[in-house]
């Protein structure tokens, strides 16, 4: 239930949009952007130690069923902590949340460390994904209520795209694990998953620093509070970048309250905003199944059917691919847009990939990971994009519940699926050592990339150089009501009150 506790005139959002960058902004990017490095490690040593895992004396007797399998329940975890942790960031606010999420993730991964059979292994792997879930929704949304405007579109696809930092350190991260020379092999896996915990130690200790997000703080009757905390931004940025700030004139006028309603928010998204929730949930569902269907499985793939002993090589090569990409595009979805940018990476990556499904018995294991590469380069912009779209374009109120909504039902549809279907083709297939078998995936794949990036062309919202307010208005805002067929959900109106 909502409880309305007053009316307040605010400039922060504009105050806070027209800082210059400082080195103050590097501490939000560090202490909230890096936990896509811990996710990317986590897939990464999944990915990379299957054939470690599938070991009975040495590993955990997994099956090649078995490896899909723990992406799935992964995946899931995934999705319910979004969900779960997502209205919790709404209701409770940014920091409360990624704190409590960052612990979890620690703990649950330190579990998988030490487990003794399968089933310990399973649920280990599900409320690790619960932590990474519920960081998903805390973490995207504070970015953005704290990075400025002009600098916001390359900031998100960046950090996003850092999930490919811990991949590559993953993958190079194994190969000594893995070596028996080095270390016994029923210990490597093991530390693999150990070392994850010991740096979200390290990322907590960063992430204390960063404060509550003053938009949250407002809109919740805390204004005293957000107040202090952007002079104290401002002074600090001032101090670091030399510039004196101007005074802005723009403010906002909002309805305060101590709590929204799911009822409101489902309202809000289905209703006033349809044209954009089937926007995002076209996006996340085809990045999705690509990511976790690729490259959950890819290790599986270079063992069974390329004589490919150590995976780590490979999969480095192919998540630096996708980091250059995320990092070296980015600043292309502020200046270009974000529309065209999104609609080109999703459309030729899914062309590619169904190009390489088509001739995927005329490949090596160096030339199908170069291909990866490729593919990835763009697609990795394009992913990391759709955080950005679910992140920027509803209301404030509802931002981490809905990147949680869409984070959960894009990943259900295409990251519980993607593992277990690619995990079924390569056991069917594994017998014959027919690797085409395994190519419908990659046409399933490549067909819902393209159908994302086809819908962003036509429903896309171009949110470049825009405050997050003018976006999407708040649902407290204090506005004149709408006429009648007013335009809630077109590319530029902003929402009604």
């Amino acid at each position: 239930m909502a409880v309305e506790t007053g009316r307040i005139t605010t400039d922060i959002p504009a105050r806070l949009d027209r800082l210059p960058w400082a080195r103050w902004h590097w501490l939000v990017v560090i202490g909230l952007g890096t936990v896509w490095i811990l996710d990317g490690l986590e897939v990464t040593i999944v990915g990379s130690m299957s054939d470690a895992l599938k070991d009975g004396d040495t590993g955990l007797g997994l099956s090649n069923f078995d490896v899909g399998l723990a992406g799935a329940v992964y995946v899931a975890g995934a999705c319910i902590g979004a969900l779960f942790f997502g209205q919790l960031t709404d209701r409770l606010g940014r920091k409360k949340l990624f704190l409590l999420t960052l612990a979890v993730y620690t703990v649950a991964t330190v579990a998988t460390a030490f487990a003794p059979n399968p089933l310990w292994y399973f649920i280990a792997r599900f409320f690790t994904g619960t932590g990474i879930g519920g960081e998903y929704a805390a973490i995207n949304s504070a970015i953005d209520e704290l990075i400025p405007a002009a600098y916001r579109g390359r900031v998100d696809v960046a950090i996003n795209g850092s999930f490919w930092i811990g991949a590559a350190g993953g993958s190079l991260l194994t190969i000594p694990l893995l070596d028996p020379n080095v270390i016994d092999a029923e210990w490597g896996w093991r530390l693999a998953f150990g070392l994850g915990g010991i740096l979200a130690i390290g990322i907590l200790i960063v992430r204390k620093n960063v404060p509550e997000s003053p938009r949250w703080l407002f809109i919740h009757g805390r204004e005293e509070e957000a107040e202090e905390i952007v002079r104290s931004i401002e002074r600090t940025v001032e101090e670091e970048s030399g510039k004196r700030l101007h005074p802005v004139s723009e403010t906002i006028t909002v309805r305060q309250r101590k709590a929204i309603g799911l009822g409101l928010i489902a309202r809000t998204v289905f209703t006033l905003y349809p044209r954009r929730t089937i926007l995002c949930f076209s996006l996340f569902v085809g990045q999705a199944f690509l990511y976790n269907a690729f490259f959950f499985t890819y290790g599986d793939t270079l063992t069974t059917f390329l004589d490919v002993d150590q995976v780590g090589w490979y999969l480095a090569i192919f998540a630096a691919s996708n980091f250059v990409g995320a990092l070296a595009l980015s600043p292309l979805f502020d200046s270009i847009g974000r529309v065209q940018m999104i609609t080109f990476t999703y459309v030729l990556s899914g062309v590619l990939l169904g190009v390489t499904g088509f001739f995927l018995d005329s490949f090596t294991a160096a030339t199908l990971t170069l291909m990866g590469a490729i593919i990835f380069f763009f697609a990795s912009a394009g992913a990391s994009a759709a955080y950005l779209t679910a992140s920027e374009i509803f209301p404030m109120e509802t931002r981490a519940l809905c990147i949680a909504f869409f984070y959960a039902i894009g990943t259900a549809a295409g990251g519980i699926s993607g593992p277990l279907l690619f995990g079924w083709l390569i056991e069917r297939a594994s017998d014959s050592g027919d690797i085409t078998k395994i190519a419908i995936g990659y046409f399933i794949g490549a067909a819902l990339m393209i159908a994302g990036g086809l819908v962003e062309a036509f429903l896309g919202v171009r949110a470049e150089g825009k405050s997050l307010e003018s976006i999407a208005q708040p649902l407290t805002v204090e506005d004149d009501e709408p006429e009648a067929g007013g335009r809630s959900d077109d590319r530029t109106a902003p929402a009604p009150a």
